[in-house]
């Protein structure tokens, strides 16, 4: 295994020990999903959090000013530490890494849904139903609400993508009529 990918499973599994013997996993796990997505797409945000030159108490403090009360303490603790050991570069790779773990331990698939709109509590369980006969395995969602999309799904469960998006159908009904 190489050196980065073990030290970026190393923090998965720290943050994933605190977590579950806080018992807090679950609710952590979403969380550190949800801010991994708000850094990956503000570029504002992601140079805050990961220029040397600002030091690691106001970016601690710029982490509490963002998520406060809104999260769970321990998700603020985590993210703080990541951030403090200068490794907010590498958040992505973690999360992802934590989130691989914890569905492992669970023996489940996990699924990136992307949604327009938040889905209850059936759309969930309906969708992990379906997604988990279409791969064959048991699968777990990790759901982000996502202005991109029009209207549908999108869901990636590790190499598979289920597009079911209006933009998509769009696309393929107007590939379908060029084609007559």
């Amino acid at each position: 295994m190489p050196v980065k990918h073990e030290l970026i499973r190393g923090y998965a599994e720290a943050l994933f020990s605190v977590a579950e013997a806080e018992g807090v996993l679950a609710e952590v796990e979403d969380e550190l999903f949800q801010f991994m997505k708000v850094v990956e797409s503000d570029v504002a945000l992601r140079e805050s959090l990961t220029d040397i030159a600002i030091p690691a108490e106001r970016k601690r403090a710029l982490l509490q000013d963002l998520l406060g009360t809104r999260a769970n303490p321990q998700t603020v603790n985590l993210l703080g530490f990541i951030v403090e050991q200068n490794r907010a570069r590498e958040l992505g790779q973690i999360v992802e890494s934590l989130l691989q773990l914890a569905a492992e331990r669970r023996q489940r698939a996990l699924a990136e849904v992307r949604t327009a709109v938040p889905l209850s509590d059936s759309q969930r369980k309906a969708l992990e139903k379906a997604l988990s006969k279409a791969t064959g395995r048991t699968v777990e969602l990790k759901v982000l609400v996502d202005p991109d999309v029009i209207g549908g799904i999108v869901a990636r469960v590790e190499d598979q993508v289920f597009d079911g998006t209006v933009r998509t159908r769009l696309q393929e009904a107007k590939e379908q009529l060029g084609s007559l």
